[in-house]
């Protein structure tokens, strides 16, 4: 279940090469750099709202919009028809698909983001894969490092029944094809949220989220009678 093919719908990035000889989906992390070395191209057909800093060694297309304020590192590669909005940070090593957001003050490090994929409001995304049309909502943060020593393990056994090690120290998370994450969520590193997933507002997750299934905090309101304040 953790094939490329269970994830990503592979015509929806222009980078599928990329996933070659590749069984798991966290393994892409681990082409990212020599991909992005050996295919960029720099070439500049964006166009800038204001004032934004782009590097000599980016990949922009046509039709992309840089707002005010946005940093762009190279090497990194970013398509067709996306939006890098106000303050956004792209740093080296990311690859971001055809019509995808980039929002205000988002930071994206060294991941991927399938085509149409949404990262709109104050999110941090590092060592990460968006599938086509995942979204993120505002505040969303992916931790992409353990905070105790050690390669990212993941939730799930190999053939012979041991936890898999990813042998990677910085994993984030993996979202499958229009899986979303509510607002000020937090996604622990090495998690893994199959298509179609949904992770509700404020969760805290780790693990693997199965196809189409939802994640819900069980927190309860407590609603009490109010008093009048003295005057």
């Amino acid at each position: 279940m953790l094939d490329i093919s269970d994830f990503f719908d592979l015509k929806e990035t222009d980078h599928a090469a990329l996933f070659d000889d590749i069984r798991y989906v966290w393994e892409g992390l681990k082409a990212i750099k020599a991909y992005v070395d050996g295919h960029l191209s720099p070439s500049r057909q964006h166009s800038v709202r204001g004032r934004a800093f782009v590097d000599e060694n980016v990949s922009i297309s046509e039709g992309t919009i840089v707002e005010d304020g946005a940093v762009i590192l190279g090497p990194s590669i970013i398509g067709k028809y996306c939006q890098i909005r106000h303050n956004a940070y792209v740093r080296p090593y990311s690859i971001i698909g055809n019509e995808c957001v980039v929002g205000n003050s988002s930071e994206i490090k060294h991941s991927l983001l399938f085509n149409r994929c949404q990262v709109p409001h104050f999110n941090y995304v590092g060592d990460s894969i968006l599938g086509f049309r995942a979204r993120l909502g505002a505040g969303v943060k992916i931790s992409n490092l353990k905070l105790t020593p050690g390669t990212v393990v993941v939730d799930q056994m190999d053939e012979a029944g041991r936890p898999i090690d990813s042998g990677l120290r910085k994993f984030g998370a993996m979202m499958g094809d229009r899986a979303a994450v509510g607002c000020n969520a937090v996604l622990n590193p090495g998690s893994i949220l199959e298509p179609g997933s949904i992770i509700y507002p404020n969760v805290n997750w780790r693990g693997i989220l199965p196809r189409q299934m939802i994640a819900k905090n069980r927190a309860t309101v407590e609603v009490v009678q109010g008093r009048p304040r003295a005057s």
